[in-house]
């Protein structure tokens, strides 16, 4: 029978780079040094683009929620806790 051990681990390297990605992105398109500089308009339309215009079974889903999520509660996702 096939396994892979600790396959979990890859799964988590995965989306760190799809996240790290995104974000890249994100903030070289609106020219932002940090998507906390991101204006209201902004997140609506990454919002509109992850709900609309992305296809939700893409990969890159998870890199737009990480964004949308930590814009919506910075303190619960502080990057001192990691």
């Amino acid at each position: 029978m096939f396994e892979w051990g600790r396959i979990h681990k890859w799964e988590e390297n995965h989306e760190r780079s799809i996240v790290e990605d995104v974000e890249e992105y994100v903030c070289e398109y609106y020219g932002v040094d940090d998507i906390f500089d991101l204006t209201e308009d902004q997140i609506n339309d990454l919002e509109n683009f992850r709900n609309n215009d992305l296809n939700e079974y893409s990969v890159m889903q998870v890199g737009f929620s990480d964004i949308l999520n930590r814009l919506d509660d910075p303190d619960f996702y502080n990057e001192d806790d990691e």
